[in-house]
């Protein structure tokens, strides 16, 4: 039985979009049914910033986004990065609770840890994990070099998150850091916040997750993505659901990097559906 892919950007309220991935008069009202319409996911750091949204704000989510559409949350840094997953139980059960309207329509809630969280911290992963509803999936990014290096620390994380059925994200920062930033502000500045870490590709449960940080030259995209869309296509074939989400360094490019790896795809697979037009290339072709 053949998996899905479900693919998008960090975010979707970005005005930077308008005239491109919007029609330049867009709302902010209208933007996530439009979005949705475009992408069938999206990584949702909004929850990473500022916690749990309102009751409110989640229902109307839950009007706009269509059943096949997936929110990706992440566990608010609160959690992960200020009491670094102690003693929050009750804090995760709100949180969870909260997103409860879109149950049917979350995908992978992600568990980012900060880049000093170490192998000492796995009791906590695992004391978290094992209370975690089976009926949300889960996955967790790793920062600290000591789960790059394949030694005991990066085989007890694995061994953790396959026992549990939860994803290992794989961030793919090879792209961003291929060249010296320069004079390049967006460069620097996201090289600056994203961590220089290895990329170990392996899907430890159904979900695996991909963050791709791509380049402003589009051309080193394409190289480094390449190998992506066979194990991407390999892992739909095994009946798996990866979810691709797909970053430039300032995100204005985001949309169109994202189409440009889709068409990549579905040279590999051409059963893929093609990502239709957006709004604001159709309206620019008008005139």
């Amino acid at each position: 039985m053949s998996g899905r892919l479900h693919l998008g950007l960090p975010m979707w309220a970005n005005a930077d979009w308008r005239g491109s991935l919007y029609p330049a008069h867009d709302t902010p009202e209208t933007r996530l049914g439009d979005y949705a319409s475009l992408f069938s996911a999206v990584e949702g750091n909004t929850t990473f910033y500022s916690g749990a949204p309102r009751e409110e704000t989640v229902a109307t989510w839950a009007r706009q986004a269509p059943a096949g559409f997936r929110f990706c949350f992440k566990l608010p840094a609160a959690l992960t990065h200020e009491r670094r997953l102690r003693d929050v139980e009750a804090d995760v059960d709100h949180f969870l609770l909260r997103l409860a309207p879109l149950q049917d329509r979350l995908g992978p809630i992600m568990v980012q840890l900060p880049r000093d969280f170490d192998s000492e911290g796995l009791p906590q992963l695992e004391r978290l994990l094992e209370r975690w509803p089976e009926s949300i999936p889960c996955a967790v990014e790793v920062r600290h070099s000591e789960f790059f290096h394949k030694g005991s620390a990066e085989m007890a994380l694995n061994r953790l998150l396959i026992s549990y059925g939860v994803d290992r994200v794989m961030l793919d920062v090879r792209p961003l850091f291929s060249t010296p930033a320069n004079s390049d502000s967006r460069l620097s500045k996201a090289q600056s916040e994203k961590p220089k870490r290895p990329l170990h590709v392996l899907s430890t449960a159904d979900r695996p997750v991909i963050r791709f940080i791509g380049h402003v030259d589009n051309a080193i995209n394409e190289h480094y993505f390449r190998p992506w869309s066979e194990r991407i296509n390999l892992w739909i074939k095994q009946g798996k659901t990866p979810f691709l989400f797909v970053h430039t360094p300032d995100n204005r490019h985001a949309p169109q990097l994202a189409r440009c790896l889709h068409e990549q795809l579905r040279q590999h697979d051409p059963a893929l559906p093609e990502l239709p037009r957006f709004p604001g290339d159709v309206q620019a072709a008008l005139f």
